[in-house]
């Protein structure tokens, strides 16, 4: 017999029939007529080739092969229930489930600081692995329920459900009492003493390359990095400028230092959301942890997810 001759309904008959030794007392559990828990229990017998009850002062009694398979179903009957269960219920307080999210090293010093100060009182449990990935591999891994979620401005990630977190705009840092920020100016005179300046860049955060690129400043590029969170030490000791987002920006000029400028730079707004797959949004563990995000960093309220 192949396991996929049985049809489980006919295991339930069996187990309330096991557990209630009667078959017109697992009718009523089951909430059946004794004629269709009868024959419910004929189906199952011709499959196991096995009386599985006999007759037995005031109801049935097991054969030795129910005795056995009454241990299997059981189990079966208790992991299904406790997974659909699962499914249906999210306790933060109780859970120990892992996140995975997509984040830049600017992301992770912009989002994780409160977001892990929000766990530690919601959701003690629950622990976050950060993973950055090329933007190709975002949607499917999305998908696949490689990673929860994807923090960012991620204009390339189609086939997503989203929203919008903040709005951000591309600065200029430059150290405190670098020469250039001693004379005034402003707008396009702005612009065009950008050239005046030398350069660090961040590999991995194309659209500050691009910036550079539409202003003709490739040639003033002085170093190239992969991770945005070196280069305050850089900015700091060195006469250097890095196009950076205002937000985590601020974050450093907070701590004394340094110096923001704010060219009127080509692309230089942009918009940071959280993505998710539209397979995994009714998960109430990705609701809750999406909420919470929302909640946390939202600038706005009431904004709609989009694909």
């Amino acid at each position: 017999m192949h396991v996929n001759e049985i049809d489980l309904n006919l295991l339930r008959v069996f187990d309330a029939v096991y557990r209630a030794r009667s078959v017109s007392r697992a009718a009523d559990l089951l909430g059946l007529t004794q004629p269709a828990t009868s024959q419910g229990l004929t189906r199952l017998r011709l499959l196991v080739k096995d009386a599985l009850f006999v007759r037995a002062r005031g109801g049935v009694a097991p054969t030795p092969k129910a005795e056995r398979l009454a241990v299997a179903v059981q189990s079966a009957l208790a992991t299904l229930e406790r997974a659909l269960n699962e499914a249906e219920q999210f306790n933060p307080a109780q859970s120990a489930k892992v996140f995975r999210l997509h984040m830049s090293d600017i992301g992770e010093a912009r989002f994780l600081p409160d977001l892990m100060v929000a766990l530690r009182r919601l959701a003690p449990g629950v622990r976050l692995e950060t993973s950055p990935l090329a933007s190709g591999d975002i949607a499917p891994a999305l998908d696949r329920g490689r990673i929860d979620f994807a923090f960012g401005f991620l204009p390339t990630v189609k086939d997503t459900q989203r929203v919008q977190l903040l709005n951000d705009r591309y600065i200029v840092l430059l150290r405190e009492g670098h020469p250039f920020i001693k004379r005034r100016r402003s707008g396009q005179a702005l612009l065009d003493d950008l050239r005046q300046l030398e350069f660090v860049a961040v590999r991995t955060h194309s659209d500050t390359l691009r910036i550079l690129q539409l202003l003709q400043l490739e040639d003033r590029l002085r170093l190239t990095t992969e991770h945005f969170m070196v280069l305050p030490s850089i900015v700091k000791a060195t006469d250097l400028a890095v196009v950076m987002p205002r937000n985590i920006a601020q974050i450093f000029a907070s701590a004394g230092g340094y110096a923001i400028i704010a060219p009127p730079f080509p692309l230089r707004d942009f918009t940071v959301s959280l993505h998710w797959s539209r397979r995994f949004e009714a998960d109430p563990g990705n609701q809750w942890l999406r909420q919470t995000i929302v909640a946390l960093f939202a600038e706005t309220s009431g904004g709609k997810s989009a694909r």
